[in-house]
């Protein structure tokens, strides 16, 4: 288990006296041998080693504990002169004895010339060793300007970055994840949960890098969790009862970069769960002997039904850019495993489905939305799109998407449920935006990098009328394939990330970007309103322009203080630095209230209701809710990846005022058609400004 790693765009300096890049202080330096080569150790207090470097990130890579009973000595470390907190580096006193262990890492400086000096502060006999230093050379690479970037081991300054025309939302800089934010869901009013693949994350964990973590959303800080199976391209969704289950992903990984020492197995047919907790000491488990998907599954869809359990759609039996006949998976299976009446087979034998073979050979990760329509999900893959009824197995076609465009992996579009509301009887209507025109026929070598990504949306309400009339085309002001689509409290859709050109992926196409398939990143979000006419939906205005690509591998997610949590971009088979790097930063983008005097604040929900239950909202004492437009809305924030946010959801529910002033009577939604069973957040809009969220459960729990 070696965290030792040189990503790509790096370099490395071994520990060696006669190395003229370091300057070894001190009299007890010897060589120490490691599984890849000899580094220097000393047991003499006051003994330092001191590199100096231009450019923006450096790793200081030694042993965890000491060996042969040799106690490890307290360090000190000291970047351009300034001592560094001791919470910033490694525990050397584990009683395990590790090699090669990350020990301190700095990123995200100026790109001008440093210096990282590490002093043995310890009593005489106890071991400071240095095995070597991976050191980043230019920023040219990570961002549109060098900026003023951060320390990820400092406390992180604010950064906004904002348009000539922008005075309203602000764009703030501030936290890192760790892993790869490849899989995302806020779990708690203070936490998320983060899932990579396996990979050289600078997070360790038991003496490897960590491809699992939680993301405190109050202090920024991150915590290592341990999941056995690759997680790499799986699926998520919270069960009914509040339990997150976590599914697919990929054999164990053997090449050039090392990641299968870490001790990982196949998580190709893996259910991994996730209970939430207080505490901090839940983690994610794994059953393999007994608790598994019928078969392989690799960028597959989860989403939760009326009945509280989760169904699994599609995906593939191994890798690759586009999903063939020979690996496809054209199946659904549930978790719970349940027993359906019209397939007689075991509940171990998954349904086939006709759709998931129509539409190869660019089906991976469907869209699929459970609607407010008894037993019916809507689905979209490639061109096409159908209404599934769960419980009866029927397939019901509706129209291609206009203009030849596909919506999913490698042509990744993002899509949503539009917020329902009981001002219409919660009708459903879908939008579906982003992805590429390109011919699914085409290969990786008839692709380019170059290739524009489309700027299509439609939409269309699911019901006779709506069908019939089938797509309503709209163009977002720039094209976007891999964008992510977060539901607002207000209703409307904030559209972010992604790239203009190219295709999802890494490593496959012409002209590639380091290794990425796309370019162009798309820097600038953008609101769409769906109540607003046709034609003047789409609007940038106020909203400001990050430097930070996110590509393939980048997330976003609306949290419960209404910020959005914007993460990730990996388009690498590891962890790397060269153009469109592993971006581990973490940016939040506040619409104008945040922060504002006016701002409604919740004092009382309750923790649990069922459904269509009556409940009271009792707002900060002093809040006069008389003569306002008061709405109600109960959110699901989603299991997001690959563009793809399933459950995403948000519903307003009716409401009126109360005897009280500052309370509002709230009727929870009224079918598990409406909301499926399970965490929701409630956030109150007084006159258009919405409050934070309140987490509730809807439903039994169980």
């Amino acid at each position: 288990f070696l965290p030792f790693y040189v990503p790509t765009g790096s370099k490395v300096v071994y520990a060696n006296q006669h190395s003229n890049k370091l300057n070894f202080n001190g009299h007890g330096w010897k060589k120490s041998s490691s599984k890849h080569g000899s580094g220097q150790e000393t047991t003499h207090p006051g003994d330092s080693v001191e590199i100096s470097w231009t450019g923006e990130e450096i790793e200081y890579f030694g042993f965890k504990a000491g060996k042969e009973g040799k106690g490890v000595s307290k360090i000190d470390i000291y970047l351009d002169g300034t001592l560094q907190p001791r919470k910033h580096i490694l525990d050397c006193g584990s009683g395990k004895t590790f090699q090669e262990q990350l020990i301190f890492r700095a990123a995200y400086l100026k790109p001008t010339k440093h210096t990282l000096k590490i002093v043995h502060e310890g009593k005489k006999g106890e071991l400071l060793s240095v095995f070597a230093f991976v050191t980043t050379d230019t920023t040219s690479h990570q961002s549109k300007d060098s900026g003023d970037l951060t320390n990820l081991l400092s406390e992180p300054k604010l950064r906004k970055a904002r348009r000539a025309t922008s005075d309203q939302w602000t764009l703030a800089q501030k936290g890192t994840t760790g892993v790869a934010a490849m899989q995302l869901s806020i779990i708690s009013d203070t936490e998320a949960i983060i899932i990579d693949k396996v990979e050289h994350n600078p997070l360790i964990t038991d003496g490897h890098p960590a491809w699992a973590a939680i993301y405190n959303l109050e202090t920024n800080e991150v915590r290592a969790l341990n999941p056995t199976s690759n997680s790499f391209c799986a699926a998520g969704s919270f069960l009914g009862n509040g339990t997150m289950i976590n599914v697919g992903g990929n054999p164990v990984v053997t090449d050039i970069t090392g990641a299968a020492d870490f001790g990982d197995v196949n998580g190709i047919q893996s259910i991994r769960f996730f209970t939430p907790c207080d505490g901090g000491n839940c983690d994610i488990e794994e059953y393999p002997e007994s608790i598994a998907m019928t078969s392989a599954r690799w960028y597959p869809t989860v989403i939760r039904i009326s009945d509280g359990s989760v169904m699994i759609v599609g995906g593939s039996k191994k890798g690759g850019w586009k999903n063939t006949a020979e690996v496809n998976n054209p199946t659904i299976e549930y978790f719970p495993p349940k027993k359906l009446d019209f397939a007689p087979q075991s509940p171990q034998v998954p349904i086939h489905s006709p759709f998931l073979v129509r539409t190869l050979s660019s089906n991976l990760y469907p869209i699929v939305i459970a609607l407010p329509i008894v037993d019916t999900v809507f689905m979209a893959a490639n061109n096409d799109a159908m209404l599934y009824n769960w419980r009866t197995g029927v397939e019901t076609p509706l129209p291609a998407f206009p203009n030849g465009v596909r919506v999913s992996y490698p042509f990744t579009g993002t899509g949503i449920l539009l917020p329902l509301t009981y001002r219409n009887d919660y009708e459903p209507e879908v939008l579906i935006c982003g992805g590429s025109s390109v011919l699914d026929s085409a290969t990786d070598q008839e692709v380019k990098v170059s290739t524009p990504a489309s700027d299509q949306c439609v939409r269309m309400i699911l019901n006779d009328r709506g069908i019939s009339k089938g797509w309503e085309v709209e163009h977002m002001p720039d094209p976007r394939v891999m964008p992510d689509a977060v539901i607002m409290p207000d209703g409307k859709i904030l559209i972010v990330n992604g790239a203009m050109t190219g295709t999802a992926g890494y490593g496959n196409l012409r002209g590639g970007v380091g290794a990425s398939n796309a370019d162009k990143p798309a820097y600038t979000p953008v609101i769409y309103d769906p109540a607003a006419p046709a034609g003047s939906r789409f609007s940038s205005k106020g909203l400001p322009t990050s430097t930070i690509p996110r590509l393939y591998h980048s997330v976003a997610t609306l949290t419960s203080s209404g910020k959005v949590m914007i993460a990730g971009s990996n388009p690498n088979l590891d962890r790397s630095t060269f153009k469109y790097p592993t971006e581990y930063r973490v940016e939040w983008l506040s619409p104008p209230y945040i922060g504002s005097a006016d701002r409604p604040v919740i004092d009382a929900v309750p923790l649990i209701a069922n459904f269509a239950q009556i409940v009271r909202i009792k707002m900060a004492a002093g809040t006069d809710l008389v003569k306002k437009d008061v709405k109600v809305v109960v959110m699901d924030f989603g299991f997001v990846t690959h563009g793809v946010h399933m459950n995403l959801r948000s519903v307003e529910l009716k409401s009126y005022p109360a005897s009280a002033p500052n309370e509002q009577i709230v009727q929870m939604p009224i079918t598990a058609e409406v909301y499926p069973p399970g965490y929701g957040w409630i956030f109150v809009l007084v006159d258009g400004i919405a409050s934070e969220g309140r987490r509730i459960m809807i439903g039994s729990g169980q």
